[in-house]
């Protein structure tokens, strides 16, 4: 009897499908559309006509509908939807992210900032692709700091209409997927303004062109060109110059403008109303963390199977070595290996959160906190390590990951921006990093001398950097054998003892 150690396929896979194995697998059913898939080497305007049509055939295939309403023909199956999303990146990077300006972004923003009249009004025609839009917040001057804005919509009581205008160039909306050619219409985020009071910034459908392509008046468009990557998608720039558009134009589940100007919301707190607003969005942060963790998979199994049948140098017996049996190659590949597993199951946590609070099963204040602190968290993580992932396995294929059908020179060209767009990956981790920050300072908040005496005291000298490893170490002198007590680090609660220790002393020593 063998004692080689052996795992179980068929459970391994089930596992790093998740709990949405069937959504799954039809995305990768679509992926696996030789009409879906990149065609290396296509121009900037052939791939963008491509890209346009394979939408509309996500429409046919009944691909794009799970996350909105049943009685609009949808499912509202909003965790299942995005793990077929994150599927489509073994197809093309541009497709599926052209995809998700259209349903993830536009149309997520009228879903979510919109009511029942703007989803009867719009989304059916959003769904079918019949209303291609753009999601207008990033601007030239500002990207991460969306509450600064300078695009600006005020209401004029005498029509009962809001004012779109861009004051200067810095306000011009910039980087918008469906903003250069395809676009009829955009979400346009701007500061309401109202009776002299500004509000804040709040959501504006504006539409920007006519069916057949005509910017409409007061409109103008610059398209952003050729890209580093994704040059599938028509990114470009939106203007404003007064463009006036009805008073129901505004998306106003959080805030409303009555005809005579008056402004209401049943969030008293402007900075509150504002992040409840931008929360909703998250399920951008959440698509690119699943989808960077797929790209890992792609260039992983290419690498995998390229080294365990290249053969490079004779052996002992005189044999060519395959290349993965040499443990530098290993070293190489086998701990992003692992990587890729860690991250699909943080993911798979991070999905099943931001389902229980979109469907309402747990849709609560703190479900919603730790939902945006996990999305900030694992986007920058995932998109960061696909990048390394992907230039690990590009080298540790020779020449022939260069070649551009094998699809890893491609995928880490299109994967490049994934670490600037819904959200700077520094300035996610900023977010992370206060909200770990302000959760340490709560236990001081009523002045409890004892309490910070005691913590205190637990960061000076060697206590401050025990990470937990320093226990293990004082185990081993109490048990006496070194082997009883790795067993008992084997223990997976000993492990995440260990890690939350560690998660611990780090905040406190960057707090005191």
């Amino acid at each position: 009897m063998s004692t080689t150690p052996r795992i179980e396929v068929a459970a391994v896979a089930d596992a790093l499908y998740g709990k949405w194995k069937e959504e799954r697998l039809a995305g990768r059913a679509l992926a696996s559309d030789p009409r879906l898939q990149t065609i290396p080497g296509q121009s900037m305007d052939e791939h963008r006509e491509r890209v346009l049509e394979q939408l509309g055939l996500l429409v046919e295939a009944g691909a794009i509908q799970r996350a909105f309403p049943k009685h609009l023909g949808g499912s509202d199956n909003h965790g299942g939807n995005i793990a077929g999303f994150q599927e489509l990146v073994f197809a093309d990077p541009s497709m599926q992210i052209k995809s998700g300006v259209q349903w993830g972004l536009f149309g997520a923003a009228i879903l979510h900032l919109g009511t029942e009249h703007h989803h009867n009004t719009w989304l059916p025609d959003v769904m079918s692709l019949k209303l291609p839009g753009a999601f207008a917040m990033t601007e030239i001057g500002h990207g991460s700091d969306v509450a600064s804005v300078g695009t600006t919509a005020t209401y004029d009581p005498e029509t009962e209409e809001f004012v779109i205008h861009t004051p200067f160039k810095g306000a011009w909306k910039e980087f918008l997927g469906n903003a250069a050619l395809h676009g009829q219409a955009a979400v346009v985020f701007a500061q309401l303004i109202t009776n002299g009071v500004n509000h804040g910034v709040h959501a504006f459908m504006v539409p920007i062109r006519t069916p057949d392509g005509q910017m409409m008046p007061g409109i103008g468009s610059e398209d952003d060109g050729v890209k580093g990557g994704l040059n599938g998608i028509d990114n470009g720039r939106l203007h404003f110059t007064n463009v006036r558009i009805p008073r129901t134009n505004l998306l106003n589940r959080y805030g409303d403008v009555a005809a005579d100007g008056t402004y209401s919301s049943h969030i008293e707190s402007p900075g509150r109303r504002f992040f409840t607003m931008i929360g909703t969005l998250v399920q951008g942060r959440v698509s690119l963390d699943g989808a960077a963790v797929n790209a890992m998979k792609g260039a992983l199994a290419i690498a995998l199977r390229y080294g365990s049948e290249r053969r490079q140098f004779s052996g002992a017996d005189g044999k060519e070595v395959v290349l993965l049996d040499y443990g530098h190659y290993q070293r190489r590949l086998l701990p992003r290996l692992a990587e890729t597993y860690a991250m699909q199951f943080a993911d798979h946590k991070l999905l099943e959160t931001f389902d229980e609070v979109f469907s309402g099963a747990n849709d609560t204040d703190e479900n919603r906190e730790d939902l945006e602190t996990l999305a900030a968290a694992l986007k920058p993580l995932s998109t960061w390590a696909a990048l390394d992932t992907l230039q690990e396995a590009r080298e540790a294929t020779g020449g022939a990951g260069f070649i551009a059908k094998n699809r890893l020179t491609g995928w880490r060209a299109d994967l490049d921006i994934y670490v600037t767009f819904e959200g700077d990956n520094n300035v996610l981790l900023q977010l992370v990093g206060k909200r770990l920050l302000t959760e340490y300072a709560e236990q001081f908040k009523d002045g409890d001398v004892a309490a910070i005496a005691k913590v205190v005291a637990g960061q000076i000298g060697e206590g401050a950097a025990r990470f937990g490893l320093r226990q293990m170490g004082q185990s081993i002198a109490d048990l006496g054998k070194v082997a009883r007590s790795v067993e008992g680090v084997r223990d997976p609660e000993t492990q995440q003892a260990l890690l939350a220790d560690r998660v611990q002393t780090m905040v406190a020593q960057i707090a005191m």
